[in-house]
């Protein structure tokens, strides 16, 4: 991963704006929680100051991740759609101080430096907003024969009053 560092006070100070595209492969720790590598993500900063008068970063990150259903165990596009809104601290004591004075759940309170790294930024963003158990909604059709015709002929014997330890019996082939 190409490291993309700025100076994360003059940024906001100066109100810059930066945006781009980053393979999924490009960043190592979301590659370990993807099913594959395929696909990017684009993203966009915009430095500014918050109606607090701190630094604030506005990042925006969308795309698609290949993840796998825990559910069925097939690979599905789970779609990334982030907006966060970070304030920058000075120091870890400065980042308290803010997260008290603001009291917002929305607004993340970030340690700031002069040498900020947006990739591992982006990461962190997404690596935030996959699920940690991934499933589909609903999951996709999976035909299991066997078992439906198993179910098929216990419920036409339960239904004519045989027990169904008997019907498993001779489906198992023991009789």
């Amino acid at each position: 991963m190409q490291a993309l560092v700025i100076d994360a006070f003059s940024f906001c100070q100066l109100q810059e704006r930066r945006e781009g595209n980053v393979l999924i492969a490009d960043l190592q720790r979301l590659s370990n929680e993807c099913a594959n590598n395929d696909g990017s993500l684009s993203w966009s900063l915009e430095g500014g100051i918050s109606r607090l008068g701190y630094p604030r970063l506005v990042l925006t990150v969308n795309g698609n991740v290949q993840l796998m259903c825990q559910r069925c165990l097939t690979i599905f596009a789970f779609e990334v759609d982030s907006d966060s809104e970070l304030i920058l601290a000075k120091n870890e004591e400065n980042a308290d101080e803010i997260e008290a004075l603001i009291d917002d759940d929305e607004i993340d309170v970030v340690v700031g430096s002069k040498t900020f790294n947006i990739m591992d930024l982006i990461e962190d963003e997404v690596l935030l907003a996959i699920p940690q158990s991934p499933k589909h909604a609903v999951c996709p059709d999976v035909v299991f024969d066997s078992s439906v015709s198993t179910v098929a002929a216990i419920e036409a014997e339960v239904s004519n009053n045989v027990s169904p330890f008997a019907v498993l019996k001779k489906i198992n082939g023991r009789t």
